[in-house]
């Protein structure tokens, strides 16, 4: 006996009433639904190795399972929604691999891109160029770090924190209490607290300095080695940001050997060749 056809009863034309049957052959795949499903997540997959946000040469153990692959392009449609572009999605999983883990929650820094756009001010691309020059910032708790830094930053007249700049998405992701370890610093050398603030809102980077590494060395040799006073450096605070084994102390002993004093300002901010053309 011939195998039995799988059956349809469909409606003839002439009549609604009325049923045909209808031969068809068994059907030679029994779950089409798993091979879409199959089709789907390698398509994710190389979707996902393309953003880089799985490498391309990632072994096939490695790679996350299914449902790891449906939460990672979940977090990829969150940070697009927020403005950012397939060409930035490399650098973030390079900086921050915990943002495409499966225990990442989108909705737990949803409150820092709030404050960004709120309290900061900060536009959309504004706010990416932040997070993609410190990702931790999505890490950071509003209320107990970047609301108070914020808060302190602009309280000592620090302007302009929105444009997306290094040192702004490393300042706004520092605790305030580093931030006043510098301002106590400064009086400690002498500084009021407004010559301190002003010295800050002029050269903010000084807050990524060392204090032991960077500032007290570069402070003692002015005062020490080329016998200047605070008040040059109230002038001057940009001091602080030239090398001190490559600007400072060269061209200072440059000029003594030649008996020559001029302010701090044009010491530093000439170029080799004017400074050493003008005092040969």
């Amino acid at each position: 006996m011939p195998p039995l056809h799988s059956l349809c009863l469909l409606p003839t034309p002439s009549s609604s009433s009325s049923w045909s049957l209808i031969s068809h052959p068994p059907n030679p795949n029994p779950n089409p639904h798993f091979i879409k499903f199959r089709t789907s997540y390698r398509e994710n997959l190389r979707y996902l190795k393309t953003l880089r946000v799985i490498h391309p040469d990632t072994k096939p153990n490695k790679l996350p399972l299914p449902d790891a692959a449906d939460h990672i392009l979940a977090t990829v449609d969150f940070l697009k929604s927020k403005g950012f572009s397939d060409s930035d999605f490399q650098r973030l999983a390079f900086l921050s691999p915990n943002l495409f883990s499966s225990n990442f929650d989108p909705a737990d820094v949803a409150p820092v891109f709030d404050f960004l756009a709120g309290e900061l001010s900060a536009s959309a691309e504004e706010s990416c160029g932040l997070i993609l020059r410190c990702p931790d910032l999505l890490f950071s708790d509003v209320e107990f770090c970047l609301r108070p830094t914020l808060h302190f930053l602009k309280q000592l007249g620090v302007e302009k924190l929105s444009s997306p700049t290094n040192l702004n998405a490393h300042l706004l992701n520092t605790r305030v209490e580093k931030l006043r370890g510098k301002m106590r610093f400064l009086m400690s050398l002498g500084f009021t607290y407004q010559e301190a603030a002003k010295v800050c809102e002029r050269l903010p980077a000084i807050f990524g300095y060392s204090v032991e590494g960077n500032l007290r060395p570069k402070y003692e040799y002015l005062v020490e080695e080329m016998e200047r006073s605070v008040e040059e450096l109230v002038k001057f605070p940009q001091y602080f940001g030239f090398s001190l084994e490559k600007r400072i102390a060269p061209r200072h002993l440059h000029l003594k050997e030649r008996n020559v004093r001029i302010p701090l300002n044009r010491m530093l901010l000439w170029s080799d060749h004017r400074f050493y053309a003008k005092w040969k």
